[in-house]
């Protein structure tokens, strides 16, 4: 059978719940929705505008600061707006939507179709706390981006990396200590499934590219160092050479997009740079050459906020595992620093790993960014600057009949109306339930708690 049935029949099963209910999974958008008497954040500059919003399909039609007629002829939503406030629907630029809400253990153990279904209950959650785009880094999210897209199930828009790519004893390792040696060919069950590839040498790492890219990756990701979660590999060792990159980089450029890396030290994130990598995730550990590098050569900086918090992923005390997070979590402030200090381009993302709970308090892991930013440019780093880097996936990208991240005449219709100023108050974001009034994706209202 192929590998990829038993989610599909996973995932029909979950619509056909749905339908059982008399509900449908994606709601038809209605012809016209009119937003009337809102201020309007457009996702790239701090002055509000007075005024309404005419969505018409998954487009939005017109913005104006006078009262928009209405089509008598078509039909037409009206939402009062009651003098709330309009921002762009929040990016989130480091996600793993297959693991993000369910426990490790389930994860390493079950099947991929109940792993499917547990991701798309996830994924409407996501929806709901007003994500409505983000950028899958690992993990096999792309049979999940399309049963979104085809309406079998409810979510933000995906970005799909496909399966992190990654050396044996890399980050993306997971197996058991007893896994090796493998036969040459030898695949694990995470691997068949699409949620992982190991590769190791030149034309493997080729082929796993090109693996992803068939079946529907906007970019692809590589582990180029050690991680804090997996088990073989120190923070301080390079995972794979340049040649290997130079690999991944063809592949991608053949395609017309990118490739991102994992990496936290200067070494890794230069051996990256300078095989053509064009975006680097985490890098924590950068110091003064490696930044001015990354400015150099415009290289993506996508930062997560790691701190000693309660947003931290728990570690035994005294384990490994527990050392290399805080190195991790003791150079995020020297990160953040370097990026602002040589204008690097910096997106935002959670890395939300196997915790509900913490996959709930995505709005709170944004607004910690105001230790480092002001409310308006956390605002715009999570809707037009992500935006700007989701942009790279080029032709690539299901999503280019609109722009992302704004509020603008012909971008999609992906927004939220919020109880609230968000770029005087950026911690409104951290109660979605509360504070979030009106959730569109695609010209579809998920959430309305306003009248006509």
């Amino acid at each position: 059978m192929n590998q990829s049935m038993p989610v599909l029949f996973a995932l029909l099963f979950f619509s056909s719940v749905f339908l059982a209910n008399g509900q449908s999974p994606t709601p038809t958008p209605t012809s016209r929705t009119l937003i009337t008497d809102v201020y309007i954040f457009n996702g790239k500059e701090a002055t509000l505008l007075k005024g309404n919003l005419l969505i018409e399909g998954n487009l939005i039609k017109q913005i104006s600061s006078n009262p928009i007629p209405v089509d008598r002829s078509a039909t037409t939503q009206i939402v009062n707006g009651e003098g709330k406030y309009v921002i762009p629907g929040l990016i989130d630029a480091h996600s793993h939507m297959m693991f993000e809400s369910i426990p490790k253990v389930k994860a390493m153990t079950s099947s991929y179709a109940y792993i499917a279904l547990f991701a798309a209950q996830a994924a409407e959650k996501q929806l709901l706390r007003g994500f409505t785009t983000v950028r899958d880094l690992g993990g096999g999210a792309i049979v999940l981006q399309k049963a979104i897209d085809e309406g079998l199930a409810v979510g933000p828009r995906i970005f799909p990396s496909g399966a992190f790519i990654s050396q044996t004893g890399g980050h993306g390792d997971f197996g058991l200590p007893t896994d090796v040696p493998r036969d040459i060919g030898e695949m694990s069950y995470a691997e068949q499934n699409g949620m992982a590839a190991l590769a190791d040498g030149v034309d493997q790492v080729l082929l796993r590219s090109r693996e992803q890219l068939r079946q529907g990756a906007t970019q692809l990701k590589l582990m180029a160092g050690g991680g804090v979660s997996s088990n073989y590999d120190p923070i301080d060792v390079m995972q794979y050479s340049e040649a290997e990159f130079e690999a991944a980089v063809s592949a991608a450029e053949n395609w017309g997009t990118y490739v991102t890396v994992h990496a936290y030290t200067p070494a890794a994130i230069q051996a990256a740079i300078n095989a053509g990598v064009k975006c680097i995730d985490h890098g924590q550990l950068a110091d003064e050459a490696t930044a001015k590098l990354m400015a150099e050569k415009d290289i993506w900086w996508s930062l997560q906020p790691f701190l000693d918090d309660e947003n931290a992923n728990p570690h035994p005390e005294g384990s490994e595992n527990r050392r290399k997070q805080l190195m991790v979590t003791n150079g995020t402030d020297n990160a953040y620093r370097l990026a602002k200090k040589y204008g690097i381009k910096t997106a935002w993302g959670t890395d939300c790993l196997f915790d509900a709970s913490l996959a709930s308090r995505q709005g709170r892991q944004l607004s910690k960014l105001t230790r480092w930013f002001t409310s308006f440019e956390i605002l715009k780093m999570a809707t037009s600057t992500n935006a700007e880097l989701l942009r790279m996936s080029g032709n690539r990208s299901p999503y280019r009949e609109g722009r992302l991240g704004e509020i603008a005449e012909g971008a999609y219709a992906d927004l939220i109306v919020v109880d609230g100023n968000p770029i005087e108050n950026i911690k409104l974001i951290e109660d979605p339930d509360a504070n979030f009034l009106l959730i569109m994706k695609d010209g579809v209202i998920y959430k309305n708690l306003l009248g006509e």
